[in-house]
């Protein structure tokens, strides 16, 4: 048993309750135990809303009252954004919150009756019992501005995933109607192909309009970058098309919609943009770190959604193991498997250091000479992926000198702390 888990099983004392909520959507439903696992009350359910939390306060109250208990525990599966609202209702109410791992829920619950089934009645006594045993997770609520890049980078996100979704509607639409357009235009969404799309979707509707008519288009907008002879191209291609021509009004109004769509999104992308930058540079430590050659926003503003305020750590590797970084053996005996990462993380962590390492390997010639090195030295020769790793690793401890050092980046001096036969050290 880890030194953590001991520490974790001694906040519950013989006055402690540990309740285990099963969260609904709607309604959640309780089981509280003792330190020792004797159940204190029945099963009690009470709504998401006010009145329904002032009810759990009030019969929390009753049970301490009732078997002279002094604090309180509970523990519940993050499910979602259900917990939300009642996990802020207890820290206003100074309630300590743990969560405990689905899958270890899922695993404990045969022990009572050796069934797999679910049940409001069984689910809270299972989370109960791993709280207990101290096999819970202390969740990071964010603060300030933490919880205000979260929010933002949440919405990044969502918005990007929707306008992958649209602009491969988009596609399909091409492919159907008009597959010979990529010949005319680099980009389907750039400004010369939208102002023609806008006003003449499909081949027929080109055609219609003339070389001479989308050239128009174009000078009324004053375009510079497009001319006479694209025009000549999406004509030319227009004419002599394969494109579907069947339901040619209803294919319009298609693309109308998908274009107004993306527009609203690409606007709305534009604006949670600025949000982020005017966010980021008020984090200590974030002008530094975007001033790196091959950093930007995007990683900066991922980085702190996702860690939050980084005095709350206490080493870089607690920020390598809440990416998923941490190393996972799989050992038993003489057998001796194959190390790697574990992926018990923010996967959102994770992917945007890596990205960040394949852009620094590009611009920064300290990464680029480190992964150089990982890749080719003769002892112990990393893959590709392993060295990309390696690094994500290494910039996590770049950005925590960064932090709390309120230090510049130097690459000369990451590469003179790093104590190996470099070619630059040879």
């Amino acid at each position: 048993m880890s030194i953590a888990q001991n520490a974790k099983i001694r906040q519950v004392s013989e006055k402690t309750i540990v309740v285990g909520v099963d969260i609904g959507s709607e309604t959640h439903h309780t089981r509280a135990f003792d330190w020792r696992g004797i159940e204190l009350s029945k099963v009690f359910s009470f709504s998401s809303d006010a009145e329904g939390y002032e009810s759990f306060d009030a019969w929390l109250v009753k049970l301490k009252s009732a078997y002279g208990k002094s604090a309180v525990i509970v523990g519940a599966e993050p499910t979602g954004h259900y917990w939300f609202t009642f996990g802020e209702h207890l820290k206003a109410q100074k309630v300590k919150l743990v969560f405990v791992n689905p899958m270890h829920v899922k695993r404990t619950k045969e022990l009572d009756d050796n069934r797999a089934g679910k049940s409001d009645l069984k689910d809270p006594k299972t989370i109960a019992q791993l709280v207990r045993e101290g096999r819970f997770l202390e969740p990071y609520i964010p603060e300030d501005i933490y919880a205000e890049l979260r929010v933002m980078n949440d919405a990044r996100i969502r918005i990007t995933d929707e306008m992958t979704a649209i602009e491969n509607r988009v596609k399909r639409w091409f492919a159907i109607y008009f597959p010979e357009h990529k010949k005319a235009f680099g980009s389907w969404d750039c400004e010369s192909s939208l102002i023609v799309l806008k006003t003449a979707s499909l081949p027929k509707d080109v055609v219609a309009l003339g070389a001479d008519g989308i050239n128009a288009l174009w000078r009324e907008k004053k375009l510079r970058a497009v001319g006479k002879k694209r025009a000549n191209i999406l004509y030319d291609t227009a004419k002599s098309s394969v494109g579907v021509t069947t339901g040619e009004n209803a294919a319009r109004c298609e693309m109308s919609m998908l274009l107004e769509d993306y527009e609203s999104k690409r606007s709305q992308f534009g604006r949670v943009l600025e949000t982020l930058e005017t966010l980021c540079i008020q984090v200590p430590g974030a002008k530094k770190m975007l001033a790196m050659k091959g950093i930007g926003l995007l990683t900066v503003s991922t980085f702190f959604a996702e860690v939050g305020d980084l005095s709350r750590f206490r080493s870089p590797k607690q920020i390598q193991k809440l990416a998923g970084y941490a190393i996972a053996e799989n050992s038993s005996g003489k057998h001796r498997g194959k190390t790697g990462i574990s992926k018990r993380g923010r996967k959102r962590l994770r992917w945007a250091l890596f990205q960040a390492v394949m852009s620094l390997i590009r611009h920064q010639a300290g990464f680029a000479q480190l992964h150089k090195y990982y890749t080719a030295r003769p002892d112990n020769p990393l893959k590709s992926k392993q060295s990309k790793v390696a690094l994500a690793c290494k910039l996590i401890r770049v950005f925590w000198a960064i932090v709390k050092k309120d230090a510049d980046f130097n690459s000369n001096k990451m590469m003179c702390d790093i104590v190996r036969n470099l070619p630059s050290a040879a």
